[in-house]
């Protein structure tokens, strides 16, 4: 048994000791490092130079424009989450349902979510929402006698909002609908026989007493990574929107804004950026506990 239980031991850390590594070494020690360089004054260098206490953060608080990133993705989050919360699970129910070509449904639907997200934005900037008379959006309108729209151009009302979450709708929905498919097939048969021979008429009332509470840790789950991932748009905005000179301070997300702050040509302040990054990592991490805090008391 000994032996046994250092074999045991050896394999443990022989799989799991290189995501360790990996995790310490990517994740843990930049967000260390973040934290530190975020109380010094960095200015074109990751050296800590002079030690300015919470200056950074009083600055990035005092910031409206990036006051005004988050407070606009708190919305777009709001947005963003509901839609592809019942969009993802209106799906699984459609392909878990299908009687043939299951699997295939499955792959076109999931497929998306492998493509690159910046190759992505580009599609949509350059094809589908380009702007120009031939582009597909504005070809569909035409049929309708409607004049070319600049859908990623600064005019009001902003139509790039449009082209940014039909991008992200896109990429994401597939995921999510594969958690909801493996959640919907762990739900045991036996519950809806019984529903069934109770009476419970099959569709809404199925769903709403059967399907739904047996989805409730799938939902807390998809819930949980769609306000995260809100929070950390990046690709689809940078590629969109480019350098968003045009565009209003609110168009731009958090990590966008705290790019420009710390790579952009107006200074590189590390410092200032590292601070903005580390609120916007405890505003994720107020949410995430909020969530979870909410959706336990409702237990």
């Amino acid at each position: 048994m000994p032996g046994r239980t250092r074999r045991d031991t050896l394999a443990f850390w022989l799989f799991v000791g290189p995501f360790l590594a990996g995790l310490a070494i990517f994740a843990y020690l930049p967000i260390g490092w973040s934290t530190f360089l975020s109380f010094f004054d960095a200015r074109n260098t990751v050296t800590p130079t002079r030690f300015v206490g919470l200056e950074n953060y009083v600055a990035m608080l005092g910031n409206e424009a990036f006051l005004a990133s988050l407070g606009t993705f708190s919305l777009f989050a709001l947005l963003i989450v509901p839609v592809t919360f019942v969009l993802s699970l209106a799906l699984a129910l459609g392909v878990n349902q299908l009687r043939f070509a299951r699997a295939f449904f499955r792959s076109v639907f999931f497929l998306p979510f492998a493509c690159s997200y910046v190759v992505a934005s580009l599609v949509w900037k350059t094809s589908l929402f380009s702007g120009v008379r031939y582009g597909l959006a504005n070809s569909l309108l035409g049929l309708f006698g409607i004049d070319p729209v600049a859908w990623t151009g600064t005019a009001d009302p902003p139509l790039y909002w449009v082209v940014l979450v039909t991008a992200r709708l896109w990429l994401q929905l597939g995921f999510y609908m594969i958690l909801f498919i493996a959640a919907l097939q762990r739900i045991p048969g036996q519950l809806y026989e019984a529903a069934a021979i109770d009476g419970a008429k099959p569709g809404w009332q199925v769903f709403r007493y059967i399907t739904l509470p047996q989805l409730r840790a799938t939902s807390i789950a998809v819930l949980l990574l769609l306000l995260i991932n809100a929070y950390q748009a990046f690709d689809e905005f940078y590629n969109i929107l480019g350098d968003s000179d045009g565009y209003p301070p609110y168009a731009r997300p958090p990590l966008v804004y705290l790019y420009y702050t710390s790579l952009g040509s107006g200074g590189q302040d590390l410092g200032r950026g590292s601070a903005g990054a580390v609120i916007l990592a405890l505003l994720i991490t107020v949410v995430t506990l909020f969530h979870g805090r909410l959706f336990r008391e409702r237990r």
